[in-house]
């Protein structure tokens, strides 16, 4: 097996290179990530100027491309350019792997979301994804290794049946601050759908200029609905979340054409 390693915290972020080491034995992993932090990009593309890549070392036993764009550029870039380069006209890998990304995203945080975005632009190009993210709590820090290892255990057991080349699977581990910490369960849930809650702080600038700054955490929601990949998550369940990128509304398609082609 062949697996397309990326992020969006950057190529040097803890938890792509706790995900690079624990994914060891699953098959042959490249690495194409971007050069620096690019969280909460969504699905950003480049159009405007070149994408520069550079091969670097991110520790004695992780190497791999950083790019100087956005996680869907790297994804991008590297289907249709690198690896055929390196393995040959029409070659693909067989799975692309986003993550493990410092912090959820689970609910409408997977709109904006680098980290599924770089899931979502695979599986565009037809070529399965899994988006791994771990959920952080204060004061404790998170505990990269064993959180990878929960994350490999949830991959496997997505892996052990045949996905559509077209398929996006969105994993989210729970608060690991253990080396030790126990296998959480699995739990595949929907998408919880509320708003987020934003906060802006007002603040006024040397010059007397007004702006805001946000202050929100990204994990509170106006809505928890019972059984969503938020509720399950704060129970410490691993989440498992099959997505769709086709954002027709095919439920309502009769009913516009109802309103608008009938005269």
């Amino acid at each position: 097996m062949r697996i397309l390693l990326t992020n969006d915290d950057g190529i040097t972020a803890p938890g792509i290179q706790a995900l690079h080491a624990a994914l060891e034995g699953l098959g042959e992993v490249i690495t194409v990530a971007p050069s620096t932090v690019q969280s909460a990009m969504s699905h950003k593309i480049t159009f405007h100027h070149p994408l520069m890549t550079r091969e670097v070392e991110v520790n004695p036993t992780m190497r791999g491309i950083e790019v100087d764009g956005s996680p869907a550029d790297c994804v991008k870039i590297a289907l249709r350019a690198i690896w055929p380069e390196r393995y040959g006209p029409g070659t693909q890998p067989d799975v692309v792997i986003s993550g493990m990304n410092s912090g959820a995203n689970v609910g409408i945080n997977v709109i904006y979301s680098g980290t599924v975005a770089a899931a979502v632009e695979s599986a565009f190009l037809g070529v399965p994804a899994i988006a791994v993210s771990l959920h952080l709590g204060k004061p404790c820090r998170p505990h990269y290794r064993r959180a990878a290892e929960i994350a490999r255990v949830a991959i496997d057991r997505v892996l052990e049946h045949v996905i559509d080349p077209h398929s996006v699977i969105n994993i989210n581990v729970p608060r690991t601050e253990l080396e030790d910490a126990p296998m959480p369960p699995l739990r595949v849930s929907p998408m919880n759908t509320a708003a987020g809650i934003d906060g802006y702080e007002r603040r006024t600038g040397p010059a007397g200029q007004v702006y805001y700054w946000p202050s929100g955490n990204g994990m509170e929601f106006v809505r928890t609905d019972e059984g969503s990949d938020v509720e399950l998550l704060y129970e410490r369940h691993v989440t498992i979340t099959p997505l769709r990128y086709d954002l027709t509304d095919h439920a309502r398609m009769t009913t516009w054409r109802e309103r608008l082609e009938r005269r």
